[in-house]
């Protein structure tokens, strides 16, 4: 069994408008949510194999802070550009791709495409996947090749307000 998990960057911030979107920093909220979601995927057991980000400042430095946390060497991030730009299609392609040597593969990503991913693969309807929240999908078939609509099972969803107060 193959196990997706669609990771929404933590909150950015939009103190400086001069800043590109693709630039934006984590903002204090982020700097929080990233740490404490992550020991939560910790305190789950999650073990990802792999570890895919959009380049773009705030998923990538979630990606990074939850490479810590998890033991992940922070040099084996694949940064892939299709994740910030691109769709559902894109994510797809970028799924298939995956070897299938490596069972739990993690994502770093954007809305509206996150969300629209993980209904399109899960068949389910989850709203919005907020900031710092964690879709778990547990594949259907043994080779990520195969991974379509509906292929996957939403298992849970996670996200910071869930288990904390701010």
């Amino acid at each position: 069994m193959k196990t997706l998990y669609l990771v929404r960057h933590a909150k950015s911030s939009w103190d400086n408008a001069s800043l590109a979107d693709f630039d934006r920093p984590l903002n204090k909220r982020g700097q929080k949510a990233a740490p404490f979601m992550a020991k939560l995927m910790r305190n789950k057991n999650v073990n990802p194999d792999l570890i895919i980000s959009s380049p773009a400042n705030r998923a990538l430095t979630t990606a990074e802070i939850f490479c810590e946390t998890l033991g992940y060497p922070q040099e084996r991030i694949e940064q892939h550009v299709e994740i910030y730009e691109g769709g559902v299609n894109h994510m797809l392609q970028l799924v298939r791709r995956i070897p299938d040597r490596y069972t739990t593969a993690m994502f770093f990503g954007h809305n509206p495409t996150l969300t629209s991913f993980t209904n399109f693969i899960s068949g389910q309807h989850l709203e919005n996947i907020v900031t710092c929240g964690v879709a778990r999908i547990d594949m259907k078939r043994d080779s990520w090749e195969g991974t379509m609509m509906d292929s996957g099972e939403l298992v849970w969803y996670e996200y910071p307000k869930k288990h904390q107060r701010e």
